[in-house]
Order: structure tokens, then C-alpha cells, then sequence
């Protein structure tokens, strides 16, 4: 329990709950839901205490567990609507084949992937947007179109050592952004 000694237990729903909850009420649009959820996320923290590896901040990690959570919830909701049986051939010699306008469409985890991709991209946009104007376009051609570090520094007249430095300073920024934007959202 050295681990929960370094950490507030005591003081996460104090810090947390409010930005939980919003962050889980916006995409569940279910205040009773949300707050479950939030709830659940602080016990199985408690109960995980002991695999927090530190390697981010509390914060960030309950945010990862309520994504979880929230992603669970929806793979409940959509096997509920389902009944697999009403969308295959009964008959005939399609027996067993699906019905025109049932074929699957994708796996739900593809569609989560998708959201949660679009929502790290809107969210990285917007942290880019909030770099220095210099740094901008230098983490733009390096991180996002990934050219080369030569051509990078002939089109900003900058040399090699300081992009490296542009670049480590910007990704510490990204970083610590993306969690207000992207955890926070």
C-alpha cells in the first residue's frame, strides 16, 4: 500500500467527480447513468490501487478507466437491441445467410475507434492551435506529415539541435494539453 500512501485516495472526489461527470454526462446524456459510472470508475481505482504503475497522472488514468466504462456501457446497450436470429435467412437456400439490409456494417469496435479517433484528432487540432506560432508549422511537417528532419529545418531556417528542441518542448505541451482537452472534453 506504499503506492496508495503517494496518492490522496481521500482527496479524488474532491479533485475528480466534477470533471468525471461531465465528461460522462456529455456522452451518455444520462445524469443517473453518469453518475454510476463516475462511481464505478472510483471503486475499480480503489480496488486497482495497487497496478497504478505511475506512469501517468491519477487524473489521466480515472479518465482512462471511466472510457472504459462508458465503452462497456455502450457494447451492453447495442447487444440489447439486437436479436441475431431475426437477421438470418430461415429458410430456403440462403437459410442461415443474412437478410438483405442486415449485413453487418462494421464491428463496434471499429465504431468506437472511430469516435474516439475523431475526438483525439479535434482535440489535437486544438493543441496545436495553441503552440507558439513558430512551433506550429515545424511540429506540423515533422509529427503530422512526418518529413525528413533536413527538409524540415531548410524550410524553417532552423538548425538540426533546434528542432529537437522545438519538437521536445511542443510534444510536452501537446502532451499536457491533451490531457485537459482530450480527458477533460
Amino acid at each position: 500500500m506504499e503506492q496508495q500512501n503517494q496518492i490522496n485516495t481521500n482527496e479524488w472526489v474532491d479533485l475528480y467527480a466534477d470533471s468525471l461527470f461531465n465528461y460522462a454526462n456529455v456522452r451518455l446524456n444520462d445524469t443517473d447513468l453518469a453518475k454510476d459510472l463516475v462511481q464505478d470508475t472510483f471503486i475499480s481505482a480503489l480496488k486497482a490501487i495497487d497496478k497504478f504503475e505511475h506512469k501517468s497522472s491519477v487524473k489521466t488514468w480515472l479518465y482512462s478507466i471511466l472510457k472504459r466504462k462508458i465503452i462497456d456501457h455502450w457494447r451492453k446497450q447495442e447487444s440489447r437491441k439486437t436479436n441475431p436470429m431475426s437477421y438470418f435467412q430461415q429458410e430456403g437456400s440462403k437459410k442461415g445467410g443474412f437478410i438483405d439490409g442486415h449485413n453487418p456494417k462494421g464491428r463496434l469496435s471499429e465504431v468506437e475507434e472511430t469516435i474516439e479517433n475523431e475526438e483525439l484528432r479535434d482535440a489535437l487540432t486544438r493543441c496545436i492551435g495553441a503552440l507558439p506560432v513558430k512551433w506550429k508549422g515545424i511540429v506540423i511537417d515533422k509529427l503530422v506529415e512526418e518529413k525528413e528532419s533536413e527538409e524540415v529545418c531548410n524550410e524553417h531556417d532552423i538548425s538540426a539541435s533546434n528542432l529537437w528542441v522545438i519538437i521536445h518542448r511542443a510534444k510536452v505541451q501537446l502532451r499536457d494539453c491533451l490531457e485537459r482537452k482530450w480527458f477533460e472534453a
